[in-house]
Formats: structure tokens, C-alpha cells, sequence
């Protein structure tokens, strides 16, 4: 396996990453949304939260997808396959991200909401300024390992049309008759991606503020 094909598959990473930065953030501001649907006490707005959740968590990812791919274009909707691939990882993420911030919401000490009650600070406000930062915090190894779990899942999105790592890894091999070497090249580079994340979070796991005591 030559340099250049190495470099190909490097470039490739990148979209990768873009693929599922972009998802990561955009499925954890759905996430809580959806956990505030869910604990509303709206008992149709908390029935839609808990429908989505579970067809999205239910569902296999790779049927998502390809769902999402064929459904768009019978309703007149034509997006680009990066598009695609964005909506399908952010909703499929989305409904993991909000069964886990679910528990941070429920941890948060009732005692800080209360203070905030009588603070002044409206249902909003508390949830936003007092409850969502909290929850954030106490979830956020779990939030970190579905982080790693969407970088390798985004190797599905191949069935869109997407050209990511594992997509270029797969032209390169028919292409050059070397599926080894480039398919462990391919690994090898999913593999640092995901040690530097996992650093990186254990860094900023490490400078967040404490948990306020219950």
C-alpha cells in the first residue's frame, strides 16, 4: 500500500469527522428537546417524545438510513446524500442521547430547582439555566461513549451515497486488489480518531465543575 493511498483514506477521515461532529451536536440539541417533551407532563407531547425515542432506538441505524434516502424523494424532497447522512445520524443519536440525559434531568437535586423557583427564574429559565447544565454534566461519559459510538456508526452512511472512510476504503480495494492492508489502514485509523476523543474527553471531564450535592 502506497502513501498516497494512505493520504486518500486520511482525506476521507475528515468528512468522516465533519459527518459526525456535526450529528453529535445537532442530535444532543434534539435530545433536549425531546427530554423536556418527555417530562412536560403533556401527556401528547411526552406520548410523540417516547413514539420517537423508541422507533429511533428500536430501528437499526443502516434502516434508517435508507429509509430516510428513499422516503425524501416520494414526498418531493431532493436532499444532497451529506445531508442525508447528517439527518439520519442526528435523529438516530438523538433518541440515545435523550434517554440518557432523561436520568441527568431526574438527578438534578430539587433542592436547586426549588432555590431557582424562588429566585425569581421562570419553568424556562430553571430548565435552561439550572437543569440542562446539570444534566449535561452528570451524563456526560455517556454522552462521550455515544460520541464514539456515532463516529463509528458513520461507516453506514456509505449507503447513501456518502464517500467517508470506510466508503473510499471500499474503492480502494477494488480498485487496487489490496483489501488488507487498506482495510487495516482504514481500522488503524478509526482507531486514533477514537483514542483522541476518549483524551480529550477525559480532559474536559476532568476541568468541568463539580456535581452540586443532593
Amino acid at each position: 500500500m502506497t502513501w498516497h493511498l494512505f493520504q486518500l483514506l486520511l482525506q476521507a477521515s475528515l468528512m468522516t469527522i465533519f459527518v459526525s461532529v456535526l450529528s453529535i451536536f445537532a442530535g444532543l440539541a434534539l435530545a433536549v428537546v425531546l427530554s423536556a417533551l418527555r417530562m412536560s407532563g403533556n401527556r401528547w407531547m411526552a406520548g410523540g417524545a417516547v413514539l420517537f425515542i423508541s422507533f429511533f432506538r428500536g430501528v437499526p441505524l443502516l434502516v434508517q438510513l435508507l429509509l430516510i434516502f428513499n422516503l425524501l424523494p416520494v414526498i418531493g424532497i431532493t436532499l444532497p446524500s451529506l445531508a442525508t447522512a447528517i439527518i439520519g445520524l442526528s435523529l438516530s443519536t438523538a433518541a440515545y442521547q435523550a434517554e440518557n440525559l432523561r436520568g441527568g434531568f431526574e438527578g438534578v437535586p430539587i433542592g436547586l430547582i426549588e432555590s431557582a423557583e424562588m429566585a425569581g427564574f421562570s419553568r424556562m429559565q430553571t430548565f435552561v439555566y439550572i437543569r440542562t447544565p446539570i444534566a449535561l454534566r452528570m451524563t456526560f461519559p455517556a454522552l462521550v461513549n455515544e460520541a464514539i459510538l456515532i463516529l463509528k456508526a458513520s461507516s453506514l452512511v456509505s449507503v447513501v451515497g456518502m464517500v467517508e472512510l470506510t466508503k473510499m476504503a471500499q474503492n480502494l480495494a477494488a480498485s487496487t486488489y489490496q483489501p488488507l492492508p487498506i482495510f487495516a489502514s482504514a481500522g488503524l485509523i478509526y482507531l486514533v480518531i477514537n483514542l483522541i476523543v476518549a483524551f480529550a474527553a477525559r480532559r474536559a471531564e476532568d476541568a468541568l465543575p463539580g456535581l452540586p450535592a443532593k
